[in-house]
């Protein structure tokens, strides 16, 4: 650990390098921390970003665009930032177009709506990139920020077997759209995948933080990226405390946390070869500060007085005023969303024991693997008698919907179809639709209870199951009939006097991007979030740690920005102990359990 940051990487960086990781761990300032120290070493280096919560400009202080432009104060180093957004649009209508005018408008309007889902987009930014993989001209280095999944690299590497199901499957889609969307660039895609996996000119770079779920990320994309034959593999763990001499409570519990996180990586991480990243007081913005990433040194000061959450009376929702209010109800839906991380389990769990304990009848349901709600429920003090906990398992219940799947729409296809059929059956989008007839079942509960959930369906598939012939396409792969309980499920979410939903993120530049996405995706659906909660905060810790004193300062501009882009904010502080059992998860959103637990302690 006592090495310079990436050390390990600029020692014998291959051609090219793809940066992954959940949102919010750092790979976009890593990536472009990497690309301006190869460049600084003499390489012409080319930095592509196809990250939907692209903020490349931002970070590099010039504004890019979707072909190369020189970075400012870099030598030899330009940039390119795909949309890929508006990729994945100029892929439907690639798509999509040959169906036009023979297709009703509203089966059309069905495909395109189909072709909005996150495969979609991958596979469309994928296609954007896989021109520099096969010809990187005279670049000596090409950084990407953002790696496909393993699920979009499996789909790709069948080129064989798409002309195969084309010839027997008259409707010719799989998550990712009509298949001769594909088949138009499957020799470009073989001859990427080829480079993607030699190890001798691609590096795929796994980014994480010491946090347990980060860290359980990093593990599960490894295992799937090894599926795919891309062993070639480096961690990268950032935002290691240096652990200055302190006496403040926040900075003490922060070391000991991130200590016990790294002494007990899965087994699959340390096989890897391995960098570590330290905190810094400076902003990995502009290309100053992209330099110090990798040089860290502290020269914050101690605080006088601590700063403040950035937060009017107006803009402040609190979350144990919802709590007094459902409790008052003794029915209704409050729903936890956002992106891997930022903690909406642990938000869940804590809402769903204080309305408990005021004696109402309350469901915590969770589509997240169980261990995540058990740990957060298990520990000191008595769950409340009135609370139900239950599961939706999204394992499970895909696991059946493939069966019923392949034995009606896989019925007689050959080898080759079948393994299409069965690998688009293992796409994100193929889970939010076997799961989606629970977590409908589970809100009708709310009615004559509360219920709390976390994770709901994304905007996309409600919007996709909201057209009666996608809704049909999609599940009609069943017999069973539309139970009440869909039919009457966008019209119960839109409700806002029935539904409450939060959209729970990070003081930090991705998570807060990737927040927005996510709440214009359910306005797209009809359905409006009740708030924003921005968690782990250190500013609101008031910690007088220099280096954590100053990286709460920073915090305050994604504080605004949830307001701006959210409207109403709760604002948790970051925890110097794990929020695990009743009492702690309490204490994380009520003023009376924290006084308590503060008095105990």
């Amino acid at each position: 650990m006592a090495r310079n940051a990436l050390q390990t990487i600029l020692d014998r960086p291959t051609r090219n390098l793809f940066f992954t990781g959940k949102g919010g761990v750092g790979k976009t300032s890593l990536s472009c921390a990497v690309a301006v120290s190869l460049a600084d070493r003499g390489g012409k280096v080319l930095l592509v970003s196809t990250d939907p919560a692209s903020n490349l400009s931002e970070v590099l202080g010039t504004e890019l665009g979707s072909s190369p432009r020189p970075v400012a104060g870099v030598e030899r180093l330009s940039g390119v930032d795909i949309d890929p957004m508006a990729a994945a649009e100029a892929y439907r209508q690639r798509v999509v177009g040959p169906y036009r005018g023979i297709l009703p408008d509203e089966v059309v309007a069905s495909i395109e709506e189909q072709l909005s889902g996150s495969c979609t987009v991958e596979i469309a930014a994928f296609d954007q990139f896989t021109g520099w993989l096969a010809d990187p001209g005279d670049y000596d280095h090409i950084v990407f920020d953002t790696a496909p999944t393993g699920h979009t690299l499996r789909m790709l590497a069948l080129p064989g077997a798409w002309t195969g199901y084309l010839d027997t499957n008259t409707v010719g889609a799989t998550c990712v759209g009509p298949l001769s969307g594909l088949t138009q660039q499957r020799a470009l895609y073989r001859d990427a995948l080829a480079v993607l996996s030699d190890r001798e000119r691609t590096t795929l770079v796994l980014v994480t933080r010491p946090d347990a779920g980060a860290v359980a990320e990093a593990a599960r994309a490894s295992a799937e990226l090894a599926t795919t034959g891309l062993r070639n593999q480096h961690l990268v763990i950032n935002g290691i405390f240096p652990g200055v001499s302190t006496e403040d409570a926040i900075a003490a519990a922060l070391a000991r946390c991130q200590r016990e996180v790294l002494a007990s990586l899965p087994a699959r991480l340390l096989e890897l070869p391995t960098d570590f990243v330290s905190l810094t007081d400076t902003p990995p913005l502009g290309v100053h500060g992209l330099r110090a990433l990798l040089h860290p040194r502290t020269t914050a000061k101690a605080l006088e007085s601590p700063a403040r959450v950035p937060l009017a009376p107006a803009q402040r929702f609190e979350l144990s005023d919802l709590v007094d209010r459902v409790a008052r109800q003794r029915s209704g839906l409050i729903m936890t969303v956002g992106k891997g991380g930022v903690g909406k389990t642990t938000m869940a769990a804590a809402i769903a024991v204080a309305v408990a304990r005021k004696g109402v009848p309350v469901t915590l349901s969770t589509t997240d693997p169980a261990a995540h709600l058990s740990l957060a429920l298990n520990g000191d003090g008595d769950l409340p008698a009135t609370l139900v906990v239950e599961r939706i398992d999204p394992a499970s219940a895909t696991e059946d919907y493939t069966r019923e799947v392949l034995a009606a729409a896989g019925a007689g296809l050959e080898d080759s179809a079948r393994d299409v059929l069965i690998e688009d059956l293992r796409s994100p989008c193929t889970e939010e639709i076997a799961v989606f007839r629970t977590f409908a079942a589970t809100v009708a509960k709310a009615t004559d209870r509360v219920v709390v959930l976390d994770t709901a369906p994304s905007g996309h598939t409600l919007l996709l199951l909201d057209t009666a012939r996608s809704f049909q396409r999609e599940v009609n792969r069943q017999s069973a009939n539309i139970p009440p309980e869909v039919s009457a499920l966008l019209d119960r979410l839109a409700d806002a006097n029935f539904t409450t939903i939060l959209v729970v993120t990070l003081p930090e530049t991705t998570p807060v991007h990737e927040a927005s996405a996510l709440h214009e995706d359910l306005l797209r659906a009809g359905i409006s979030p009740s708030a924003w909660v921005v968690n782990q905060s250190l500013l609101a810790t008031g910690t007088s740690d220099p280096l954590l004193a100053a990286l709460a300062g920073h915090e305050e501009r994604w504080i605004e920005e949830a307001v701006r882009r959210g409207g109403r904010i709760a604002v948790v502080a970051w925890q110097s102990a794990e929020p695990v059992g009743p009492s702690a998860l309490e204490a994380m959103i009520l003023p009376a359990a924290r006084e308590l637990a503060a008095a105990a302690s």
